[in-house]
Order: C-alpha cells, then structure tokens, then sequence
C-alpha cells in the first residue's frame, strides 16, 4: 500500500509546479527590438550607436523606464558623457518606475563619477529596501562604492 501512496503523493506535489512552470512561460513578454538593438549596439561598446536607437525608441515611447535607463547608461559610458543629461534620464526612469534597480544602481555609480558619495550611498540604501535578498545591482553598487573609498583622494 505504502508503494502506491508515494508516487500519488509525489505527482501531486509536482502538478502545482508544473502547471505553473507552463503558465509562467506563456505569460512572458515578447522581446522588444529597440531595447535588443541597443543591447546588442551597447555590448560592442557602441555608445553613440545605442544613444541613437535610444532616442528613437523615446521618441515614440518617452515613458519607457527601460529606454530611459539604457540612455543614460550608454551616454555616461561613451566618451565625455554629458552628466546633466545622464541625471535628467535615469531620474526620468526612476520618475516612472521608483523601484527599478537598474536605474537605482547606474544612478548611485553616476554619483560617484562626479564625486558625490553621500548621495550614491543614497541609492545604495534604496536597494537595500527594495531587494528582498542581496540582488545583483546592490552588489554591484557596493563594490563601486567601495572601490571608490578605497581610490586616494
């Protein structure tokens, strides 16, 4: 009898997580192209690139966090990064969607690039909350923060 009640048992604890495994992939988004073209522009390190499809793609879509943030983070990572531009777009990000933790670390790194580490440790404490766990962009944030202490000043 015992035989027959385990594997019972055990296809009953699998069912809810194979329906849901099943319902989870139906649900996820499709790709979107401009953030794929800039990804792909980004990971060749073709900031000026990425910066056009970014602009383009807020040109139609300006309240895209996403957009938002990839824009700033490819304009503070090309050459002579206009900072007043990079603020005004992951701001803008954040404006949108308060708890994106993309935007939320790329911010606290801008900080550091023009030397204010009060308000880069700022974002670091906003991570903090909204990470249930250490997620990857805290992490992240504490690292540059850390390498940044560390650097003579």
């Amino acid at each position: 009898m015992k035989t027959q009640i385990r594997p019972l048992i055990l296809a009953v604890l699998l069912a809810p997580g194979a329906s849901f495994a099943a319902s989870d992939a139906s649900t996820s988004k499709p790709a979107d192209p401009v953030l794929e073209r800039a990804a792909d522009a980004t990971s060749r390190n073709d900031w000026k690139g990425a910066q056009a499809i970014l602009r383009d793609g807020l040109a139609s879509n300006p309240n895209n966090a996403e957009y938002h943030n990839m824009y700033a983070y490819n304009l503070r990572k090309g050459p002579s990064p206009d900072m007043s531009l990079v603020f005004k777009h992951y701001n803008e990000a954040l404006r949108i969607e308060p708890k994106h933790k993309g935007a939320n670390e790329y911010l606290g790194e801008a900080y550091l690039m023009v030397n204010n580490l009060p308000k880069a440790k700022e974002q670091l404490a906003t991570l903090d909350k909204l990470c249930f766990l250490p997620c990857r962009e805290y992490t992240e944030l504490k690292k540059s923060i850390a390498d940044y202490e560390a650097k003579p000043r």
